[in-house]
């Protein structure tokens, strides 16, 4: 795979993972974790651990660290899975054309590391009209001023939020 380095307009390196980082990501994860994130599951409705979660700060992807979502954009949808209205930066969440369980839907990836996030829907609130519905073990809460985890060591712990 070729791997040119991007950033997105935050200077987060967008970067995917090398093989040798990959695999050290993934020997990190729970077995839970490893199903949503690598395997394209879902956690069970109203048990995420982020769902309830009203802190101010940052959701992160759990695998490689990068902000996916921040707090003020998250709403209560009803769903079961915390949802957000807007990602943090366009560039850090690739949508992709899932046609699992005879549905059409968008599933939700983070952008640097391609892990399974959840899916986005078009009936959220304004101004979006989007409803990013997102697995709470797909992600990390990072409260503002703390600094951000950066297992890819590519400085993102000082990136400004």
């Amino acid at each position: 795979m070729n791997q040119t380095a991007t950033t997105s307009t935050d200077a987060f390196d967008l970067t995917p993972p090398t093989a040798a980082e990959r695999k050290t990501l993934e020997a990190g994860l729970t077995r839970e974790e490893a199903d949503v994130l690598l395997k394209h599951g879902t956690e069970a409705p109203f048990c995420g651990g982020l769902l309830t979660n009203k802190e101010s700060g940052v959701y992160c992807c759990r695998l490689c660290g990068l902000p996916l979502f921040r707090a003020q954009t998250k709403f209560e949808s009803g769903t079961g899975w915390p949802s957000f209205y807007a990602p943090f930066r366009e560039t850090h969440v690739v949508g992709v054309r899932d046609l699992s369980y005879g549905m059409i839907r968008i599933e939700t990836r983070c952008a640097r590391c391609d892990s399974h996030q959840g899916h986005v829907f078009p009936d959220g609130p304004p101004p979006t009209r989007l409803r990013y519905c997102i697995n709470s073990v797909s992600m990390e809460f990072v409260k503002d001023g703390a600094p951000l985890r950066d297992p890819l060591a590519r400085g993102d712990n000082a990136r400004t939020r």
